[in-house]
């Protein structure tokens, strides 16, 4: 499954737009391949970060063209060095000092990144899917953290949400907690999860009703491995969904008169939303 958009790449008619075939590896490495009968010029593939609040040079990673034959030539992103978290653009540089050309997107072969939470990943956790944007170029998004908490099934009733998940890059102690915090607010909800005796897998049920009290919109939900632990975000990005919050929409309950639904962030993480019905 990936995140598509019928719009088109702009076109500059002195630069016809180039289309990227990936391809994903159950090695961790994604195949860049696009037509370029002569490759002449030493070209490459630049992935260029897109600019973040505070961060004013991005970082971009070089990736060498080789022909392949049949006129196309292909580039390969190692599964290490992982790239920093972030939106990664595609670009050929068709040779040094050249102006890059920005990439559109073509087939994305991502089928073995549908089982990707099944593996148990080591610290720090590194994920690359490639994706179409919406304006129809090549993608990269990229998440790397020191650990992770995958969510797994979703289950919204009238009174509670529960959450199946497994956490990777470190292990759930007997005292974890799962905590959800108010944002930009001091307000904070802690419950005892359930968990699995691989000390990986959880479970946690939230009560509706304990996040409608107080003049708090939104809830994001972490897990504390151990008492004195750093949180850990759960999310979902261990599969071939770069973008999740349009795609995977829940229903809200109705609790004591407010709305509360789970729902998945920009950055696909999640977090709960309490509103007042229209």
């Amino acid at each position: 499954m990936s995140l598509t958009s019928d719009k088109e790449p702009r076109v500059d008619p002195e630069h016809p737009v180039i289309r990227v075939t990936c391809v994903a590896d159950a090695d961790g490495r994604v195949a860049f391949d696009l037509p370029l009968p002569t490759p002449d010029g030493r070209p490459h593939l630049l992935l260029k970060a897109r600019p973040r609040k505070g961060v004013p040079d991005p970082a971009a990673r070089s990736l060498p063209l080789e022909a392949v034959g049949d006129g196309r030539v292909r580039a390969v992103l190692e599964p290490l060095p992982a790239l920093e978290e972030g939106r990664w653009d595609a670009f050929l540089v068709r040779e040094p000092g050249a102006a890059p050309d920005q990439l559109a997107s073509g087939p994305l072969d991502l089928r073995v990144l549908l089982d990707g939470a099944r593996l148990d990943r080591p610290s720090p956790v590194a994920v690359r899917i490639p994706y179409r944007a919406l304006d129809g170029f090549l993608a990269v998004r990229a998440w790397l953290r020191t650990a992770h908490a995958e969510a797994g099934s979703i289950e919204v009733d009238d009174r509670a949400t529960t959450v199946t998940a497994r956490l990777h890059g470190t292990d759930l102690g007997k005292d974890a907690l799962v905590r959800l915090r108010g944002r930009r607010s001091r307000e904070e909800r802690t419950l005892r999860p359930s968990t699995d005796e691989d000390g990986r897998g959880f479970r946690f049920t939230v009560d509706h009703a304990e996040l409608t009290g107080v003049d708090v919109r939104y809830w994001d939900v972490h897990v504390l491995p151990a008492a004195d632990a750093a949180p850990v975000r759960v999310g979902r990005v261990l599969d071939d969904v770069a973008d999740r919050k349009q795609s995977f929409v829940y229903a809200a309950a109705n609790s004591a008169g407010r709305l509360v639904r789970p729902y998945y962030t920009v950055d696909n993480d999640l977090s709960f939303e309490v509103t007042d019905p229209d």
